[in-house]
């Protein structure tokens, strides 16, 4: 899959007294990058869940904190996939403000079944979509 990136912009909200991001907000800003690489591939989480039946969850996350963000820094959260198993996929995301790279992150996400949380195969479909990004 060819990386795809999703630009923030830091908030008041996202910051401590100190005007630094607090450090759970980065995997926010990584979540919000998986998601809106779903709706880029013409995925809905919602509408994956009503239609196949499927969620996707975070299974392990492992965050490397290298520099701080600050107020109203516009940043760009990368996500790309470095390992796909039948039912989870492996994302490596960097979160970086004119090139330097502030946070890193591997992020494990499982394909569950809605009604049993139960893994499940990622459906045939999407994974046709992601060859085709490849």
């Amino acid at each position: 899959m060819s990386t795809f990136h999703w630009p923030v912009r830091i908030y008041y909200e996202d910051t401590d007294s100190g005007g630094v991001v607090y450090y759970a907000n980065y995997l926010k800003f990584m979540e919000r990058a998986r998601t809106e690489w779903l709706r880029s591939l013409g995925f809905e989480q919602d509408r994956l869940i009503e239609e196949q039946g499927i969620i996707f969850a975070v299974r392990s996350v492992n965050a490397d904190y290298l520099k701080p963000a600050h107020f109203n820094d516009a940043l760009d959260v990368s996500a790309e996939i470095i390992e796909q198993g039948k039912a989870s996929f492996s994302f490596e995301q960097i979160v970086s403000r004119d090139g330097v790279v502030l946070c890193k992150g591997e992020i494990k996400i499982a394909c569950l079944k809605a009604d049993t949380m139960r893994p499940c195969p990622i459906p045939k479909i999407m994974l046709m979509e992601m060859q085709d990004e490849r």
